[in-house]
């Protein structure tokens, strides 16, 4: 991670943390930039779904059938490529939810209720839920909607020591990701609780889902003999996607030099510029990703749909600068699990000492 501060994201943090009006707007500027890349190209989202859902959809028959011929072992390595051809399918899904991946309503809507069978991902209530993201990232009175729970430094001295070993547990990236991510994908998406969704409309998404999952197994399992072998395929790709999913949404805003702001000076451009990163990854992993790690550029204008989101950013030199992380990078970012309002950045518990120092 870069200590520069000549950045925009990095300068609007110093001082006394106020919304600095040249950082404001080049954000704006940058906003104006990433709105002419808005526009749905039909040509390029047909070819993607094709050359993403049927290499999918290959590979998983190719584990079925191994798995149903008794060469279950042989089937289990390509749950790896078949969990990175779901996360760009979840991405697509995604685009959809943002109605940015086609141009019209229905169809986006439609392609992604059909593709949420393969993500067990809920389209509507997904779709609301990360919609209250957007709309709060970066902003300290609305944490909780669709993120990582993230305390501040004043918020974790002021727990008891019981509340202090949750929430570390809870920031454990074994527990947070390795566990957490299938857990939520797998068991808690089937429930219609806490998805942010008016309580009945909750039901019908996320039931009517679960009602059709249940029966494209059964179908599975009829076609091969047996749920073994559609459990073999089914559990193993979802949490090799689950776990991708995972560590890319944590280190696209938990990140040191993210940015986060009291409503008072919370500004939706600036927090979107400043406060998600650009994961620069291999060409290969950000074709599988579906060019996620651009998700800076996807906060400054969610409409763009992820096929633009590269042309987005090479026309614009500010995009290259802003929140870069290598992979290098982002492996230090496990450890960050709080923010300090006083030195404004994340910092990890092994910097709680120095923090409530300068905070003295």
């Amino acid at each position: 991670m870069t200590d520069d501060t000549s950045h925009p994201a990095a300068s609007s943090r110093a001082g006394d943390g106020t919304s600095r009006p040249d950082v404001a707007a080049l954000a704006r500027e940058v906003a104006r930039h990433c709105a002419a890349y808005r526009d749905p190209v039909p040509r390029l989202a047909v070819r993607q779904v094709a050359n993403t859902l049927l290499p999918y959809l290959a590979v998983c028959a190719l584990m079925l059938w191994a798995a149903a011929a008794g060469h279950a072992l042989w089937a289990l390595p390509l749950a790896v490529p078949a969990g990175g051809l779901l996360v760009r399918l979840f991405i697509i899904q995604h685009d959809c939810g943002h109605g940015s991946f086609l141009p019209s309503r229905a169809a986006n809507d439609g392609l992604g209720r059909v593709l949420s069978l393969l993500t067990v991902t809920p389209y509507d209530s997904w779709k609301r839920a990360h919609a209250l993201h957007h709309a709060s990232t970066g902003d300290l009175s609305r944490r909780g909607t669709g993120d990582i729970h993230t305390l501040t430094v004043r918020e974790y001295l002021a727990l008891s020591r019981w509340q202090r070993l949750r929430y570390r547990l809870y920031r454990n990236p074994f527990i947070l990701i390795v566990l957490g991510s299938p857990l939520n994908f797998l068991v808690l998406q089937r429930f219609p609780s806490g998805v942010g969704l008016p309580w009945r409309t909750a039901w019908r998404d996320v039931l009517g889902l679960d009602l059709a999952l249940a029966g494209l197994v059964g179908l599975l399992a009829l076609a091969t003999g047996g749920i073994g072998p559609v459990l073999w395929v089914l559990l193993p790709v979802v949490s090799v996607a689950a776990w991708i999913g995972g560590w890319l949404f944590y280190v696209q805003h938990q990140y040191e030099e993210t940015v986060w702001e009291g409503p008072e000076s919370w500004d939706f451009h600036r927090a979107a510029l400043g406060g998600s990163s650009y994961y620069v990854l291999p060409r290969v992993l950000q074709w599988f990703t579906g060019n996620v790690g651009l998700h800076h550029v996807h906060h400054v204008n969610s409409r763009i749909p992820n096929y633009r989101l590269q042309e987005c950013l090479d026309g614009h030199a500010t995009l290259g600068e802003v929140g870069r992380l290598t992979l290098r990078d982002s492996l230090r970012c496990l450890g960050l699990a709080l923010w300090d309002e006083e030195a404004r950045k994340l910092i990890g518990f092994s910097g709680l000492r120095t923090a409530t120092a300068h905070g003295a």
